[in-house]
Parts: structure tokens; C-alpha cells; sequence
């Protein structure tokens, strides 16, 4: 597995970012055949090369939106009242969504990239990048969008996209 350097990802990123969006786009207007098929398999392969424990870079630069049942779930792993949870951690943004108050996630133990409560982690977390629960079409291009700056593994899963459908 290749190990993942933050900062050459965020230039690779910074380098490519117009063009990715632009060609995730036009397959929000019109997907290729076989692309859901090839969107599979390439992610099959990328997860080959990809180690998040490595990473963490989603952890470290976004939050996940707490669902209701995830407030429940997590403060009753850590002993606490959903009330002192939100209080202690959390923030409601303008649409509604409870989200971290800090970044890195609180959660996370930066010397080892791992979750401190990952058996009961928010939902958004478990699913993220979403490529599993995610087609490649109109209705979720916008998650391809926002996660090739956040995750090495869309990064590469919509390069992959870009050689085979674009020529590159």
C-alpha cells in the first residue's frame, strides 16, 4: 500500500481540481456506458492502494453530520446526555446539522490516526467516501466533487474514472 503524503495530495489536488470537477460534470449530464460497472471495479483497486489509518486526512479537515440516533448512540458510549454531547462537541450549522466544533475530530488520536470511538462512530463516518453507497450519477456528483479534496481514494478512484472515460 502506498503510504499518503498530506501535502503532496494537496497539491496533486490544488493541480487538478478544475479539471476533475469539470469532467465529474459532465458526467452528471450524461454517464457513459458502463461506467457504474467500471466505477466498481475501480474502486475495488484503489482500495487495494489506500490504508485510511495511514491518512486520516478525512478525520483531520472535515466533520461528519450527526444523525439523531448517532447523538444517542455516542452519548451513551461516553456516559453523557445527548445534551452535554451537543454542549461539549457539537455545533448546529445553518441547515440544521449537529457538526464538530473542532477540527482535527476530537475523536481522533493523531498518533495513531485512529478513531477513539469507532464502534459507534456517526454514521457519515462509517459510509465515508461513499462510493459503496453512492452511484456515480446526477443525484451524488456532488459528493465525488466535494471528496476529491478531502480523500486520497476518490482522488484516485476519479482519475481512474478520467483515464478510462476521457482519455486522461
Amino acid at each position: 500500500m502506498a503510504t499518503v503524503n498530506l501535502r503532496i495530495f494537496r497539491k496533486l489536488v490544488l493541480g487538478n481540481r478544475r479539471r476533475m470537477k469539470s469532467f465529474l460534470t459532465l458526467l452528471e449530464k450524461k454517464a457513459p456506458k458502463g461506467l457504474q460497472e467500471f466505477r466498481v471495479e475501480a474502486d475495488k483497486q484503489v482500495w487495494q492502494r489506500t490504508d485510511c489509518l495511514d491518512c486520516a486526512n478525512c478525520c483531520k479537515t472535515m466533520s461528519p453530520t450527526y444523525t439523531k440516533e448517532d447523538l444517542r448512540r455516542i452519548s451513551s458510549h461516553l456516559g453523557m446526555s445527548e445534551a452535554a454531547f451537543k454542549e461539549k462537541w457539537l455545533y448546529k450549522d445553518k441547515t440544521g446539522d449537529w457538526m464538530n466544533v473542532k477540527q482535527p475530530c476530537q475523536f481522533l488520536d493523531l498518533k495513531t490516526n485512529m478513531c477513539d470511538i469507532y464502534a459507534v462512530r456517526p454514521r457519515d463516518c462509517a459510509g465515508f467516501p461513499h462510493h459503496n453507497t453512492k452511484k456515480m450519477n446526477a443525484d451524488y456528483m456532488h459528493m465525488y466533487k466535494q471528496n476529491i479534496e478531502y480523500c486520497p481514494a476518490t482522488y484516485r478512484l476519479v482519475m481512474t474514472v478520467m483515464e478510462k472515460f476521457n482519455g486522461g
